[in-house]
């Protein structure tokens, strides 16, 4: 996939939804919320300042994102479904032991 957003946006792909509960309940799809967590596939530029300064996005490609219910804007790319939105929808990233990152 050849796909590059503009300015502030990134480029996101779901994480798969739970099947089961924890009590094994297994969850039907037409019951499943979808998930507000995803992967950064792609980010743009940066937006740009006042000055016209570019502000790069605190964000790269592979980081695991929240965001929020309603956020992005849905599309499909090469038969994938991924979402389009702006960096200041990324509620945050979600750290594991192998992220580099460390929480602020």
């Amino acid at each position: 996939m050849k796909f590059r957003p503009l300015h502030d946006r990134v480029l996101v792909r779901r994480v798969s939804a739970e099947e089961k509960t924890a009590g094994g309940i297994i969850i039907p799809d037409t019951a499943k919320e979808k998930p507000m967590e995803g992967e950064i596939v792609a980010v743009g530029d940066g937006a740009r300042d006042d000055k016209g300064a570019l502000v790069p996005l605190d964000v790269k490609p592979g980081d695991r994102i929240l965001f929020g219910k309603w956020s992005g804007t849905e599309i499909k790319i090469d038969g994938e479904e991924l979402l389009i939105m702006k960096e200041s929808d990324v509620m945050g990233v979600v750290l594991h032991s192998n992220n580099a990152r460390k929480a602020a």
